[in-house]
């Protein structure tokens, strides 16, 4: 890992990384690289054949940069596993998710669940029901990112409305992932936007969201605007 280490270091964009840094408040160990740079270094990575070697360290060795934790992350999206396998790594990587920038990365590559969505909601549970932030962040971006189909949309709004978390970062996920539901499942959505239990900062952002989209016409819009609550 310490040759991979000093690879990494050898990628830093400073402009980079004080602008990631800004978008990262309390997390001082990014090293700066572009997302792109790191997808391209991923794919190597997986190419060479021998990810067994790099996940058996990768899982159990302390992450001294985020952008291991990103690459990581990319990585186990990259490999074609069988998806029990992914989510036995998976299960060692999420605790260890500790910044948003991490867990949307990972998540977004995540392909695998779209062909394995019943095993991998079983998977989510345990981490809906978590008080880690991060964990719990993971679980709802992966709700957001896989499960808002006509099979699931109904289970994954119960989720998001019984999510109950102080973490800055949960409630602009469940924001976040109401906004895309809206979207894509809207009749749904807007009966739960008209009853909710959801705390005034994560509906109002989510309402937010919504009209922030280009993909919301102007007369939702109009409508989510009387809806917010004051």
């Amino acid at each position: 890992m310490q040759a991979l280490r000093e690879h990494l270091l050898s990628l830093q964009d400073i402009k980079y990384q004080k602008f990631h840094s800004a978008l990262c408040p309390g997390i001082d160990n990014i090293i700066g690289i572009r997302i792109p740079v790191l997808r391209k270094l991923a794919n190597e990575i997986v190419r060479e054949g021998d990810y067994h070697t790099y996940l058996q360290k990768a899982l159990t060795e302390p992450f001294i940069y985020s952008e291991e934790s990103t690459l990581c992350g990319m990585i186990l999206g990259l490999l074609k596993i069988d998806f029990a396998e992914l989510l036995e790594n998976l299960h060692f990587f999420v605790p260890r998710i500790d910044n948003w920038a991490v867990c949307d990365v990972t998540c977004g590559g995540l392909k695998a669940f779209k062909k394995n969505q019943a095993q991998g909601r079983e998977f989510l549970q345990q981490y809906l029901a978590s008080p880690r932030e991060y964990e719990l962040r993971f679980a709802v971006v992966m709700l957001m990112n896989y499960y808002n189909d006509d099979t699931y949309i109904d289970s994954t709004l119960k989720e998001l409305n019984n999510v109950r978390h102080d973490g800055y970062y949960v409630k602009m996920a469940v924001a976040w992932a109401l906004s895309l539901c809206f979207v894509k499942q809207r009749a749904k959505t807007i009966v739960l936007f008209q009853n909710n239990e959801l705390d005034d900062f994560t509906y109002n952002k989510a309402i937010q969201k919504c009209r922030e989209s280009f993909r919301v016409s102007d007369a939702d819009k109009s409508l989510l605007q009387n809806m917010k609550r004051k």
